[in-house]
């Protein structure tokens, strides 16, 4: 079995650095593995939290499952758990504690039918690096064209 992902955080890329990738488990509860069978699952509001020594998410968005019963989560919005190591647990709190890191979700995916989440530890961008980066995808946007051009006059 490969990966099949599920949803990206688009979003997280446009307002982050994006300096390190985690993978993690998340701890799910009832119905909520169809629905992200389904690709029921928003992450575009998600931020991650340490607490505790435990990693948690936050505001990631499973919608109930259509199917379900009485085993759906009331709350589709609730705090969920991350499966991390204790040591990676550990390094993140360092760099959480410096300043201007944050814990970003970036993908959540299945491998080997196992839900995963990916998490960035991300800087904030200022809005002249956002501007910088849309000028950049354009102007690859641009040259690519003109090599496609060129090669279909060829």
């Amino acid at each position: 079995m490969g990966i099949k992902i599920i949803a990206t955080n688009k979003k997280a890329y446009h307002d982050y650095f994006i300096e390190d990738v985690y993978e993690a488990g998340i701890v799910l509860a009832g119905t909520e593995v169809k629905s992200l069978r389904d690709g029921k699952v928003n992450l575009k509001e998600a931020f991650c939290r340490i607490k505790d020594g435990e990693v948690f998410i936050n505001n990631m968005n499973i919608n109930p499952y259509v199917h379900g019963n009485r085993e759906n989560p009331a709350d589709p919005t609730r705090m969920r758990k991350l499966l991390l190591h204790r040591e990676e647990i550990a390094k993140l709190i360092r760099k959480v504690d410096e300043r201007g890191f944050s814990l970003v979700p970036t993908k959540i995916y299945f491998k080997n039918n196992r839900a995963k989440l990916e998490i960035g530890l991300a800087r904030g961008k200022k809005l002249h690096d956002k501007r910088e980066t849309l000028k950049r995808k354009e102007a690859d946007r641009e040259v690519a064209k003109a090599i496609k051009d060129v090669r279909r006059q060829e």
